[in-house]
């Protein structure tokens, strides 16, 4: 605009070359104006390109800056949607358990002390179960060391038996083969003899050989104190048909039972309390009543030989 203004002057100056000085001077007065003008209007001109172009950067930026700034806040109000959904979930979450906080209270409250007082119960139950475990802990521990005094007390009688069983087979050594046996068994020594070795048929009075085997074994006797001997009278099922003294076998069986007592009872050294005779006729027979063999097995004396139990007694009978 100004370079027109300027060229229309220019044009006017030339149109009018004769024009006056005054004329002239104003002219060029207003040329300077003018030219002055633009200079000062190009100057002002670059600096708001320069700042239009700065602005249009800012522009830029601030554009950039926005749509970052735009980016976070629609994140920002989604989770902000997001929180405030929860804190809706949860606030409803929390009027229900606050609606219903009083009776879970209550009933869980009511389940503990159940609970207590079933724990409180077994604890008062294990605590005497304990109790009642020591003590059968205690009386197992006593029963154990009874039943081991017992079983050493036991193998001595039994040992005490064998010896004795091997003494009286030493002492009767000479009949053996003539009616005469010496077992041991269940505790217990067993001295039989038949009636041929002690006896004529019938009659209860001791021979000489069947008197010479019972002393021999009172002698054993007189050494062992702590034995019970039972002397056991035995017949065959043969009635007894001879009348007067002797009624039957039974009666005859016990004669001869005492017959053998009397004999024993001569050595001063036996306790006559350790003895006892019995009459046991012909219902224990050791072999059958058919034959003449079991018949003559059938007719005998025992002797049963039992050590006294007193010892073992008082163990089983301790409290």
């Amino acid at each position: 605009m100004l370079k027109k203004i300027i060229l229309i002057s220019l044009v006017v100056l030339n149109a009018t070359a004769c024009v006056s000085s005054k004329l002239f001077q104003e002219l060029e007065g207003k040329y300077s104006q003018l030219k002055s003008d633009y200079d000062e209007l190009s100057l002002t001109n670059d600096s708001e390109i320069d700042l239009k172009k700065d602005l249009q950067n800012e522009l830029n930026t601030l554009k950039q800056t926005f749509a970052t700034v735009k980016s976070e806040r629609d994140q920002l109000e989604s989770d902000l949607n997001s929180l405030k959904k929860n804190y809706d979930n949860l606030n409803a979450a929390y009027a229900a358990l606050e609606q219903n906080s009083s009776k879970v209270i209550e009933e869980n409250s009511k389940k503990n002390r159940a609970l207590l007082q079933q724990l409180g119960s077994k604890e008062q139950a294990l605590a005497l179960e304990n109790k009642r475990l020591m003590r059968l802990e205690a009386d197992m521990q006593e029963r154990s060391e009874r039943i081991t005094e017992l079983e050493a007390l036991i193998a001595t009688k039994d040992q005490a038996m064998n010896d004795l069983k091997n003494a009286i087979s030493r002492a009767l050594t000479d009949f053996e083969g003539k009616g005469l046996t010496v077992e041991q068994r269940d505790g217990k020594v067993y001295v039989s003899m038949e009636n041929k070795l002690l006896f004529k048929s019938g009659s209860w009075a001791v021979n000489s050989q069947g008197r010479n085997a019972i002393v021999q074994l009172g002698n054993v006797l007189a050494e062992n104190p702590d034995i019970a001997v039972l002397i056991e009278g035995h017949t065959d099922n043969v009635p007894f048909s001879n009348r007067g003294q002797i009624s039957n076998n039974w009666d005859l069986s016990t004669k001869r039972a005492t017959a053998i007592i009397s004999i024993l009872a001569e050595n001063k050294a036996i306790s006559l309390e350790n003895l006892t005779a019995a009459g046991r006729g012909e219902y224990s027979p050791v072999d059958s009543n058919d034959t003449n063999e079991g018949k003559a097995k059938n007719r005998r004396i025992e002797v049963v030989l039992t050590p006294k139990l007193d010892e073992i007694s008082k163990l089983l009978n301790k409290n």
